[in-house]
């Protein structure tokens, strides 16, 4: 399988320089020890999913990384060790090994789970440790282009957006949907109709099975199990605990627990509502997304046929959305701005995702499963911006849509082909 390049190679190898321990984090299969192993080519890899290299470091973990740790200085290069989240007391020998030589770039960490956020964990390690996250393929990646720099152009001036924007890469509406539906996961989206829907079954199988433990103990599996599936049916719609319980016969302490230790893996995000001093109505309700519409399509039983012209475009545009939230997520480190996402709903108007960065600026998003836009589509964030909880920011927005065109709609107001988020291009 031809190598995918991920835009979190430049982030990794500039943290190696001045971080003691890099901790990658991600779903299982995103690709976090590909990564390391295609910059690392000849560091000391440890697996800790090799039960007796698990059971040596857990009787001496101090002995073993410290002998490992003088061998990969003489060397010059770090100690790599995948699954970490495995051995939570392995800690402890870290931190007494990098605060006696506090060289940067002598561990690397990767896991499907942040070892240092679990109630296991015995220290933080901070200001040693830098956590950086890998999550599936973006569509940019795939595409091998550039990461999306959409949000930031969005914070310039918005009279001059249009121009700020890259011509968008062709790209039709079936093939948009294939991109989507095939997912992000290197391995399994190559795979075609029920082959990748058995493989990502069995992912889901495999995150249940083992990637759970080492974050919390789960006396219901199978309704975890079933947890997930609903949750791909309800991508990007507002969270509603109370019909969980009622559909799964679960506690609300129970689908809450679950629900945080799928967030916890990046299986699902919990999307929080905007909120603004002026507006006072609005719904508190997180919206869920599923981190990867290849996994949830599956679930769904979903493939590009389940969408063709004559479908109901419900399902197609809770996918969209779902899919641009993703999109946004993968390119917020990246980004000269620090932005953070949102939703907000004051019914009956909304705003599928609302980005937020310092100095009051806002760029708002609106998904439209369709290949044609019209000002209709911008009745929500145009009254959002010049009447409601935006008025007094500084701010540009956008309706997504499935066309092939750049569209202004007035100063701030585009409408967006999707190909937009993969026509950046690499940087030299």
């Amino acid at each position: 399988m031809d190598l995918i390049p991920r835009h979190l190679t430049r982030k990794v190898a500039r943290t190696l320089q001045t971080s003691r321990v890099i901790n990658i984090v991600g779903p299982r299969q995103a690709g976090k020890t590909t990564l390391v192993r295609d910059m690392l080519q000849t560091a000391r890899f440890l697996n800790l999913d090799d039960e007796g290299l698990l059971s040596a470091l857990t009787l001496d973990p101090f002995g073993q990384l410290s002998a490992l740790a003088a061998e990969a200085a003489d060397a010059g290069l770090p100690v790599v060790i995948d699954e970490v989240q495995r051995l939570p007391q392995i800690i402890l020998a870290l931190k007494r090994i990098v605060d006696q030589d506090r060289r940067p770039g002598q561990f690397v960490l990767t896991g499907s789970s942040d070892i240092f956020t679990t109630p296991k964990a015995l220290d933080s390690l901070a200001g040693r440790v830098s956590t950086l996250t890998l999550r599936p393929l973006s569509a940019a990646e795939i595409q091998r282009r550039g990461s999306c720099a959409l949000l930031d152009a969005a914070g310039d001036d918005p009279a001059a957006l249009v121009g700020a924007l890259p011509p968008p890469v062709l790209f039709g509406r079936a093939e948009a949907i294939a991109l989507m539906v095939r997912g992000g996961f290197p391995e399994i989206r190559q795979l075609d109709g029920a082959d990748r829907m058995e493989r990502y079954e069995a992912y889901i199988g495999s995150i249940v099975e083992r990637d759970v433990a080492p974050v919390a103990e789960i006396r219901r599996p199978d309704t975890l199990r079933r947890l997930i599936n609903q949750l791909a049916h309800r991508t990007a719609e507002e969270l509603n605990i109370a019909s969980l319980c009622a559909v799964l016969g679960a506690r609300r302490e129970t689908v809450t627990l679950y629900l945080d230790i799928l967030s916890r893996l990046g299986i699902v995000h919990r999307l929080g509502a905007w909120t603004s001093s002026g507006a006072r109505k609005e719904v508190r309700s997180p919206k869920l997304h599923f981190m990867d519409m290849g996994c949830a399509s599956a679930l769904r039983g979903e493939d590009v046929g389940s969408f063709g012209l004559d479908a109901a475009p419900t399902a197609l545009g809770h996918l969209l959305e779902s899919f641009v939230f993703c999109e946004l997520e993968k390119s917020l480190p990246f980004l000269d701005r620090k932005w953070a996402l949102y939703h907000w709903r004051n019914a009956p108007r909304e705003v599928d995702i609302v980005a937020e960065a310092p100095g009051r600026v806002l760029a708002l998003f609106e998904m439209k499963a369709s290949m044609t836009v019209d000002w209709n589509d911008f009745r929500h964030v145009d009254w959002f911006l010049k009447e409601g909880p935006g008025h007094a920011y500084r701010g540009a927005a956008f309706v997504v849509y499935l066309g092939d065109q750049v569209l202004s709609f007035g100063p701030g107001r585009v409408a967006l082909p999707l190909s937009t988020f993969w026509s950046y291009r690499n940087d030299p």
